[in-house]
């Protein structure tokens, strides 16, 4: 079945492409940017995310193809910088992207009390969301993203339908796939017209993505750690620019312990049991023959303590999807899966694989440093070799779908050292524009486990071919269970439309009947 589906997919693909190459790429090819073109016949996931939010139908797709990329023309999309915003509007934080939903879907911020109706400044308003859309899109390939359309202290004169529709058409058109939800808060009684027209241009199937909340409501979607105190939140950030501000990835604890203003003894009690359970790369693990041969003690210890690490790593199951990058592959590709607390599968593993011909020093960040231990968490690959890292939850603290890791690669030269001291300069040295960044979600598995799951004894007898059908199953079930919510939502959305129809017709007949007999 799941075989049958990629064959449709791929057949689906080929032919968006053929036809869009026939039949629209030669008569319009000036109004299309040849980069696009060129991503359309190279990127499948670019063409699918058209294809599925058009219903597979391959004729409406072309049409939002088409649409979308003389769209991307118009507006540069593949040149917009931060040089092509004004920096007065990249220093007024109405439009940033900042922290994550309970979903683990990234926030992009509009703050409605900065947007002040002005033609003059409209066309530079719609780059600056052209701008972080395009600039996540490319970071987050495919990953979906929640608005927060933030309507605190807002009145008439921030109300510009023009904006809002362009806002609209970004999700519907140029960036399909990508709208998680638009999460309203604290919208003013004077603008409940206004936005019963916002929903006529959603269409019915998006017009559930819509949430209207309050304090009361809102951290339903957010918890109070990404919400500004205005909302009854606990987040500190304060929108500041220069730099941008989407980079929330840090340092995480590391191999070394935790940081500094944790308790000691509990730290060190951590360390030790860490020290313990670490698994070490294979070049840590071979040591010369000399010294094998005058220390035959020393031998024999290494050896148990290999032994050890050997049975440590069948505790843990190779993640089995793989992102392809020049540098580096990574595996898993998209997902860190953890166990829960009380299964004790809490550590889970990320294998990186040096694809180049030199030593690729990398280093690894999260979203939340004070949650998680990472080893190693800076260090460096040989060319062709494999480097596991250990990932796993410090005290007790539990894993959220919030969370994010980044993994961040270079090139070093032949001469280079991979000491600490080495990589640290290295990292102060190196170019931006040669590093390689590949970023993880966070999921936390309470009992079926899916095939990137770090798997123990019995469990890792089961066969790859089992577990993967396994976690198909427990997909098409989410898949299903989240298709009937939708259809729930839609027919919760359209009884109360029914009611406010209703209500107005009401109140026309009773104003005419009045009109006419008084």
């Amino acid at each position: 079945m799941a075989e049958n589906n990629a064959q449709n997919k791929a057949k689906l693909i080929s032919e968006t492409r053929r036809r869009f190459e026939a039949e629209y790429v030669t008569e319009k090819s000036e109004k299309y940017d040849p980069r696009d073109v060129e991503r359309l016949q190279q990127d499948d996931n670019w063409v699918e995310s058209y294809l599925t939010w058009r219903h597979n139908v391959v004729d409406e797709t072309l049409k939002m193809l088409d649409e979308s990329f003389q769209w991307r023309k118009e507006f540069s999309v593949n040149d917009l910088s931060e040089s092509s915003i004004p920096r007065w509007l990249l220093e007024l934080g109405g439009i940033y992207l900042h922290g994550y939903d309970k979903e683990g879907n990234k926030l992009l911020w509009i703050r409605v009390k900065y947007h002040i109706k002005d033609q003059k400044t409209i066309m530079d308003k719609k780059k600056l969301i052209a701008f972080w859309l395009e600039r996540y899109a490319k970071r987050e390939n495919g990953k979906p993203i929640t608005v927060m359309f933030d309507m605190s202290e807002t009145g008439l004169n921030s109300m510009d339908m023009d904006f809002v529709r362009f806002i609209i058409n970004c999700f519907k058109v140029y960036y399909p796939k990508y709208l998680s939800k638009i999460v309203i808060f604290d919208m003013p009684w004077i603008l409940n017209a206004a936005f019963k027209i916002v929903k006529s241009w959603l269409g019915p199937e998006a017009v559930s993505l819509l949430k209207f909340t309050s304090k009361n409501e809102i951290q339903e979607y957010v918890s109070v750690e990404y919400l500004p105190p205005h909302m009854g939140g606990t987040d500190p950030f304060k929108y500041s620019y220069p730099p941008l501000v989407d980079d929330d990835f840090q340092t995480p604890l590391c191999e070394n312990g935790p940081i500094a203003s944790e308790d000691e003894t509990s730290s060190k009690e951590d360390i030790e049991g860490d020290g313990k359970e670490s698994l070490e790369t294979v070049s840590n693990e071979e040591q010369p023959a000399l010294s094998e041969k005058s220390n035959p003690t020393e031998s024999a210890s290494k050896t148990d303590e290999n032994e050890k690490v050997d049975s440590k790593m069948k505790t843990f199951k190779k993640p089995l999807s793989v992102f392809k990058g020049h540098l580096l592959h990574i595996s898993p590709a998209e997902e860190l899966y953890f166990g829960s607390v009380e299964s004790g599968d809490k550590k889970t593993l990320i294998v990186l694989t040096n694809v180049t011909k030199n030593i690729v020093a990398f280093k690894v960040r999260t979203t939340a440093p004070e949650k998680y231990r990472v080893k190693p968490s800076n260090s460096s690959c040989d060319p062709g070799a494999s480097v596991d890292i250990i990932v796993s939850p410090h005290g007790g603290l539990r894993v959220s779908a919030q969370d994010r890791f980044l993994i961040m690669a270079a090139e070093m030269e032949q001469s280079s050292g991979t000491g600490p001291t080495e990589l640290t300069q290295f990292w102060k040295e190196v170019p931006r524009s040669k590093v390689m960044e590949h970023r993880l979600r966070c999921h936390t598995v309470e009992s079926s486990k899916p095939n990137t799951l770090m798997l123990k004894d019995g469990a890792a007898n089961m066969s790859d071919k089992t577990s993967e059908d396994l976690y198909l199953q427990l997909n098409r079930l989410l898949e299903s269970n989240r298709k009937l919510e939708d259809q729930l939502q839609r027919s919760i959305w359209f009884q109360q439309l029914l009611l406010a129809v209703t209500m107005v017709l009401l109140a026309f007949v009773v104003s005419f009947f009045y009109s006419l007999y008084s």
